[in-house]
């Protein structure tokens, strides 16, 4: 997003964290009504165009928000949408992605509150490595003639009672709505998600062999200060990494010895 979009998007999000601080507003409840709301203005273009028409009075468009949504989605979901259409957004798409991860961020404040965030996040870097790695189930996952009741049915097997419930629902939003994404891209847009939530950065470790928890700690702590924030740690092993580890953080890749990079770390920290 790009100028008012991301201006918008980041006023949406502090609204969002006023509104789940109360204890008295169901998160995982909000971010199904949000994810709804989603869904609905993916397919009413016409709607959400008005909803983000610059010339349209901030107030007319919350209000119109207000009278489709009445009585659809509870009081917290739709005072947030109006205060979101309240905004200046630069593109109407741009709307239905703020919305779409204000749905996410609710379920993974819902996750923190239920003390499971960091299961969420090491199941959703699992579940990514199983669809990498397993080209029937992504076919399966992403088959555009396969119903939606088949694709959530396929997750509910795959994940129902082996993950956590915040897990499965996002997860299969994702892969019955991917909004022109790659299911790739989604899941990755997920992690990075769950760690701001946890005002921590992703670093995605691929070894030749498991680390052991000495290993993991000093890796954490060296990207930590390297990168100046809490490091959260995606694990995954492949014989064939050249170098022992691959550490890869954003669009930065790291390769070498895990010794040499703890290393260099401690040089770069030095001068």
């Amino acid at each position: 997003m790009n100028g008012a979009s991301r201006e918008a998007l980041a006023a949406a999000r502090e609204r969002l964290d006023a509104l789940t601080d109360s204890t008295s507003v169901d998160a995982a409840q909000l971010a199904d009504e949000l994810a709804a709301v989603t869904a609905l203005l993916h397919r009413e273009v016409s709607l959400r165009r008005v909803l983000t028409d610059p010339a349209q009075a901030a107030d007319a468009k919350a209000d119109l928000a207000g009278r489709i949504l009445g009585g659809q989605v509870g009081g917290p979901a739709a005072d947030l949408v109006a205060g979101t259409v309240r905004s200046r957004w630069s593109q109407s798409r741009d709307l239905v992605d703020a919305l779409e991860e204000l749905a996410a961020m609710a379920d993974f404040t819902a996750a923190q509150k239920a003390g499971t965030l960091d299961d969420v996040e090491d199941e959703l870097f699992r579940f990514s490595r199983i669809v990498a790695s397993d080209t029937g189930l992504r076919s399966a996952l992403t088959d555009r003639s396969a119903s939606t009741p088949a694709k959530s049915e396929l997750l509910h097997s795959l994940l129902g009672g082996r993950a956590k419930a915040t897990t499965e629902r996002l997860v299969t939003r994702l892969v019955t709505a991917p909004r022109g994404r790659s299911l790739e891209a989604g899941l990755e847009s997920l992690s990075k998600l769950a760690a701001e939530r946890r005002e921590r950065t992703v670093a995605v470790v691929t070894s030749a062999v498991p680390l052991s928890d000495t290993q993991k700690r000093r890796l954490g702590a060296a990207l930590a200060k390297l990168y100046g924030r809490q490091m959260h740690l995606n694990l995954d092993v492949d014989p064939e990494v050249l170098g022992g580890v691959q550490v890869r953080v954003g669009d930065e890749i790291i390769n070498g010895s895990l010794a040499d990079r703890l290393d260099d770390a401690a040089r770069r920290m030095a001068s």
